[in-house]
């Protein structure tokens, strides 16, 4: 029977209960303990899929297909496992479960209710993972989005307290993750908001077994006995979270703080191996001890929200540690581009990636972008829409089709290089619609991809309506860029790679979400040491600096 660990917040959103959650797993399972991770989430949308990045950060992509929010991306980026559609979970999801259930009459004419109904759909999701597919998990890590207090989260906070009782204590933990303050003028860590917190809780009739405790400044004894005192928890069970230069820190603090210990304590789990972390704390080593720096342009239209691009940002992060390399990701706003000031802008860059995206909003900065990269043998890296934008910006300025482009923007457009896909054309509905989930793709031998994957044959995750339009191929193909990569059962261009360039590859589908922390992203790690070349040949323009181990 697998055991429950639900993670919950207080005081303030945004302190960080994916990371702690998919912290927590990594050192279960390098305990060597089966650990799956699943995120609910309060908002009635039935997914992210629709929402604008500005609104929620990145949509994140599973293996099959589930529209997800950004902290499964951690989850598989931590614990080096895949996630599914069962992973992730909206209140829009379980009401339509519920009230879809009422239209068939599956509840024999009750009124239906919050409670029973809709905390009983929670309670059948939150144990559906230990009962699905192999079901050999030892623990099922359970993070609940949203700030306790919050109207929309109640009934998950009341769906958690029921399953305590159903499961009994030791089958079933809570992990209250709290804010402790510092007020500067006083010199002083507040524990009062974390009080509050976790008082509300219990008004809620759910109590944490451990308290972590998110802060600027080390936590004294003192403040931890107050802490374990007034919020009924014992003093190792409060566990202090500082602030970290990385995300990937996080598994070591929480390492030092004991907190997989008390955990496996309450749980009463014994049949566990000893904590190594060796290959975590050389991933570390190397990320602190760079042997030297590259800048890289990210050029998309969401720059000004770092959550919009979190794949990327972190594929970017392992594939500099794989290549010894800091990476600096430079965001550049497409909308502002133009020939006039895009050499200035992309002064001291050592490679370029173009980010995915949606609508007519900042193509032409993408395109421009492009066109500067290819002409000026920068090295490049376009995902989805920068594939697509690539594909445009050869076919105006290589091949002379003055105004091709994808009929996403321009939909009678003389030359329509990059056209709806042939099975979208009849579809309406905008949610869960698009080409999703990974999708097999075939790369020409020799091709930089090819040789970056050292393997012709892959799975890669998609998320698009639009796609190459392979009347045009053979014209693209004899100028000079190459499909590199196809979909052996649909024929569609994959990879698109220019030949007269040292590394210039567009890709249909989204690397990203397949880098892991162990296991960098194939792509990524040949785009950074491409772009590392290039700065070193272009020492006078780059940030490349040799610094001593």
């Amino acid at each position: 029977m697998a055991k429950y660990i639900f993670v919950t917040g207080g005081v303030s959103s945004s302190l960080g209960k994916g990371i702690i959650s998919a912290s927590l797993g990594t050192l279960l399972i390098d305990r060597g303990l089966k650990v799956t991770i699943q995120k609910f989430d309060p908002y009635i949308n039935v997914d992210p899929g629709t929402m604008n990045p500005y609104e929620h950060g990145e949509c994140f992509v599973t293996e099959d297909g589930a529209e997800t929010d950004l902290d499964l991306g951690h989850y598989e980026r931590f614990l080096g496992i895949d996630t599914s559609q069962a992973n992730n979970v909206t209140t829009g999801r379980i009401y339509n479960t519920v009230i879809q259930n009422e239209r068939a009459g599956v509840y024999l004419g009750k009124t239906v209710q919050v409670i029973p109904h809709i905390t009983d759909e929670i309670k059948r999701r939150m144990k559906l993972l230990s009962s699905s597919g192999d079901g050999a998990y030892d623990i099922v890590i359970t993070e609940l989005g949203g700030t306790v207090g919050d109207i929309e989260s109640l009934p998950y906070v009341e769906a958690v307290r029921q399953l305590r009782w159903e499961l009994g204590h030791v089958n079933c933990l809570v992990v209250h993750l709290t804010l402790i303050p510092y007020l500067s003028a006083a010199k002083e860590l507040k524990t009062k908001p974390t009080q509050h917190s976790v008082q509300l809780l219990s008004q809620y009739g759910l109590t944490p077994d451990v308290i972590v405790c998110r802060t600027e400044h080390t936590l004294t004894d003192e403040v931890k006995a107050k802490i374990s005192r007034f919020c009924n928890v014992e003093s190792n069970s409060v566990i202090e979270a500082i602030d970290a230069s990385s995300i990937y820190q996080v598994p070591l603090i929480m390492q030092q703080e004991g907190l997989d210990q008390v955990v496996l304590d309450k749980l009463r789990i014994s049949n566990y191996s000893k904590l190594k972390l060796n290959r975590w704390k050389r991933f570390i080593n190397k990320l602190n001890n760079p042997v030297g720096e590259i800048n890289i342009g990210l050029v998309g239209k969401y720059v000004e929200l770092q959550d919009a691009y979190k794949s990327i940002l972190e594929a970017f992060v392992h594939a500099g540690v794989a290549n010894s390399i800091k990476v600096n990701v430079v965001s550049i706003h497409s909308e502002i581009l133009d020939d006039q000031n895009i050499a200035e802008e992309f002064s001291g860059l050592s490679g370029l990636l173009v980010a995915p995206g949606f609508g007519d909003r900042g193509v032409e900065g993408k395109i421009e972008a492009i066109r500067y990269a290819r002409e000026n043998k920068l090295p490049f890296l376009g995902i989805c829409l920068g594939m697509q934008c690539a594909v445009i910006e050869f076919a105006r300025n290589v091949l002379g089709l003055a105004d091709a482009h994808t009929t996403e923007v321009e939909p009678d457009t003389a030359h329509p290089v990059i056209y709806l896909m042939e099975e979208q054309k009849s579809i309406v509905r905008k949610g869960g619609t698009m080409r999703l989930g990974s999708f097999d793709c075939k790369l020409a031998s020799g091709t930089q991809s090819h040789k970056a994957y050292k393997k012709k044959n892959i799975v890669e995750r998609h998320r698009h309506r639009y796609e190459f339009n392979n009347e045009y191929l053979a014209q693209f193909e004899a100028a000079g860029m190459i499909a590199a990569g196809k979909n052996p059962d649909a024929d569609l261009v994959e990879v698109v790679e220019v030949l007269d360039h040292p590394w210039f590859v567009g890709a249909q589908f989204h690397p990203e979400y397949k880098s892991r922390v162990l296991k960098p992203h194939p792509l990524f790690v040949a785009f950074v040491k491409a772009a590392a070349k290039y700065a070193e040949s272009n020492a006078d323009n780059s940030l490349l600096a040799e610094t001593t181990v």
